[in-house]
């Protein structure tokens, strides 16, 4: 693999783009009428080009024929849609009572989905992803969850076998931006450091990070690496800045069930329950200081939003404009929710 590091992409991100777990029946069996709702609001609070982020991996392939499909249906011009879609999840028939991949939390499915990496996997799932997109297609491509695939590997040996796959994966992402099927190339991955051993490897033009990068968890070695793709010029897209929405309220954090009955959890709600009187405190909403703070991290320049309310997308828009009172960070820093050391090293500007 190239280890030149200088990307070649003249895509812009925006500053949101939207998400679309939900549209994938993630937690919640939406109707077909409301996925199509937040489509079209999407486009509605949209003035320039509008980027979806899906993954063949969201509802097993659901998200991308529900995007697809509501696309279609609103006679959506092409060249206002840029798609963004995560690949290595391969849409299966089900054979069992739910999904076998992460069971319990993708309702209503009626496909299953296997993780498929490799040359040849990789090139599957980019053309089941086109076809799922009825029309569409995708002009930004990753590799999704090789973090997750990796950690099938029971030793050393394993895990290095199974890393030669990944990198065959993006033999075939960059021979797709070569031949001009698509135009970028990057990853997406919980566990960063995965994304900084293929940054070694791969020439990215783009990363999205999840769950790594939020107001509750932004460790000083993650700084130091989006500093670095920063000055490559490698775009960041911070994702999943909730942790799966319990920031906000939920109940599930990072993907998991947590109850403030178990005591594994205490600290989980100790912290939550600190950080809400602090906003209450300054009139801002939690969502609205997660989303401020995400975007302060450097070489940030999107941050990916999703919703099951229509109604929401135009407050999720409103989120990564506003900024929030400065008096918040210092209220959370003095009550060390966050840590005072990015502020004060102009790591992260408080304004």
């Amino acid at each position: 693999m190239s280890s030149q590091k200088t990307p070649s992409t003249d895509l812009e991100f925006p500053s949101i783009i939207f998400g679309t777990s939900s549209l994938g029946n993630l937690y919640t069996e939406l109707d077909d009428k409301i996925k199509l709702a937040i489509v079209k609001e999407c486009i509605n609070q949209t003035s320039g080009k509008v980027y979806f982020d899906s993954a063949g991996k969201y509802g097993a392939g659901l998200a991308l024929e529900s995007l697809g499909a509501s696309l279609a249906s609103l006679n959506t011009n092409h060249s206002k849609i840029v798609i963004s879609n995560k690949l290595g999840w391969l849409r299966t028939k089900l054979t069992s009572a739910e999904p076998t991949f992460e069971p319990g939390i993708w309702k209503g499915l009626k496909h299953d989905a296997i993780q498929h990496l490799g040359y040849e996997q990789i090139m599957d799932c980019f053309r089941q992803g086109n076809t799922l997109l009825k029309g569409f297609v995708a002009d930004l491509v990753s590799v999704h969850d090789p973090d997750e695939y990796l950690e099938i590997g029971r030793n050393n040996d394993e895990i290095n076998g199974l890393y030669y796959e990944v990198l065959d994966s993006y033999k075939a992402l960059s021979e797709l931006k070569q031949r001009g099927k698509v135009k970028a190339v990057g990853v997406g991955a919980k566990n960063w450091r995965v994304i900084e051993r293929i940054h070694k490897d791969v020439k990215l033009d783009w990363v999205m990070i999840a769950n790594s990068m939020t107001i509750k968890s932004h460790p000083i070695d993650l700084l130091d690496f989006m500093r670095e793709l920063e000055s490559e010029g490698v775009k960041i897209v911070n994702s999943a800045v909730f942790h799966s929405g319990f920031l906000t309220g939920g109940d599930y954090y990072d993907y998991k069930f947590v109850s403030r009955e178990d005591q594994q959890y205490s600290d989980l709600f100790e912290w939550r329950d600190l950080f809400f009187s602090c906003c209450l405190k300054y009139g801002v909403k939690p969502a609205h200081a997660c989303v401020q703070f995400a975007l302060k991290a450097p070489g940030v320049v999107s941050i990916a939003l999703n919703t099951t309310n229509p109604e929401r997308v135009k407050e999720n828009v409103k989120m990564v404009h506003e900024p929030v009172p400065v008096k918040l960070w210092d209220e959370l820093m003095e009550k060390g929710l966050i840590s005072s050391y990015f502020f004060k090293n102009q790591i992260l500007k408080k304004a």
